[in-house]
């Protein structure tokens, strides 16, 4: 019972060290986004983020902007503790509310990044509302939903084939103990740690202060998926940044069965057939445009290449002045 007293009482004690002010801003009737804002330098930036993430996994990385801009992050409805309608999960409608996001709160000519999925979310922004913004940036956020890997029997089959199996292993319930334990799992799994209110935040805490079921149900994210669309630059007006993670190419590994080592080889080829159609998409944009391609970086980029992310961001901000 003392233990269960205690555990209670760090989780109602625990505050986010992240120097940021909380918004809820109302998008629509019945539906507020949570906006985190973080003061700092003159340019805004807006930060969105990729499936199944809230604001709160930019809680240590965009402090580190503060020296140039001001930041702001969404949780996309469904998420976290923004609102979770029944409805509104196209395209359209989730980059209409950045777009309203930007004018309730009167964010003048921001750059908008996201991450992985938003790369909708900043085509359908970027396509209806150039002249609101400054330039866009696909921080591994340029993959085509109708040209998706997983979409692939093939590609599946290839990475079932994998010696790792293609994915982390499943969390144990002493993973799940609390959100250290959560982020140790993270990193013993091979991949950076997400911030701490990060997990508090997609996650409920149950009150032995273990972590829970996530917050989002799987309808959204099925609607999320069923409302996505074919990437499209066309009608984009301002300059765009976009950054590709790359495998490094496949190393023997003496423990590989025949079947594994092609399966290294041909996973790597797939993926960077996928990449480079991705590539040739950005290319049909009429505005200037960066295209990055990092070998070795990791999905979560502002993670694995968190130094280099920082510096074309920064970067950009000098020449749009």
């Amino acid at each position: 019972m003392l233990t269960l007293l205690l555990a209670a009482t760090a989780l109602a004690q625990w505050q986010d060290p992240s120097p940021h002010q909380v918004h809820m801003i109302p998008v629509e009737e019945g539906v507020k986004l949570e906006v985190l804002e973080w003061k700092g330098g003159q340019q805004p930036v807006v930060l969105l983020t990729g499936s199944g993430n809230t604001a709160h996994i930019y809680d240590e990385f965009a402090p580190k902007l503060a020296d140039c801009c001001r930041v702001y992050a969404i949780t996309r409805r469904g998420f976290g503790n923004s609102s979770h309608p029944q409805d509104g999960y196209t395209n359209q409608r989730l980059s209409e509310d950045v777009f309203q996001v930007i004018e309730q709160l009167e964010i003048k000519s921001p750059i908008v990044a996201g991450h992985s999925m938003a790369g909708g979310e900043l085509c359908g922004l970027g396509n209806a509302h150039s002249n609101r913004i400054a330039g866009l940036v696909y921080m591994e956020a340029g993959a085509n939903p109708v040209d998706f890997p997983w979409s692939n029997p093939e590609f599946r089959a290839v990475v079932g084939k994998l010696p790792s199996g293609g994915g982390p292993p499943r969390r144990t319930a002493a993973d799940n103990a609390s959100p250290q334990a959560y982020r140790a799992y993270q990193i013993r799994s091979g991949e950076f740690a997400f911030p701490e209110g990060e997990i508090r935040n997609g996650y409920e805490i149950n009150a032995d202060g273990s972590v829970g079921r996530y917050r989002t149900p799987q309808s959204v994210r099925d609607a999320i998926d069923k409302g996505a669309v074919a990437r499209d630059y066309s009608r984009i007006k301002v300059p765009i940044v976009s950054i590709f993670a790359l495998s490094k190419p496949p190393v023997a590994d003496p423990k590989d069965t025949d079947e594994q080592r092609a399966a290294r080889q041909k996973f790597y080829e797939m993926e960077r057939a996928y990449i480079g159609r991705y590539v040739d998409l950005v290319r049909q944009a009429n505005v200037e445009t960066r295209i990055l391609e990092w070998t070795g970086a990791k999905h979560y980029v502002f993670q694995s290449n968190e130094a280099d992310v920082l510096h074309e961001l920064k970067e950009f901000v000098a020449r749009l002045k």
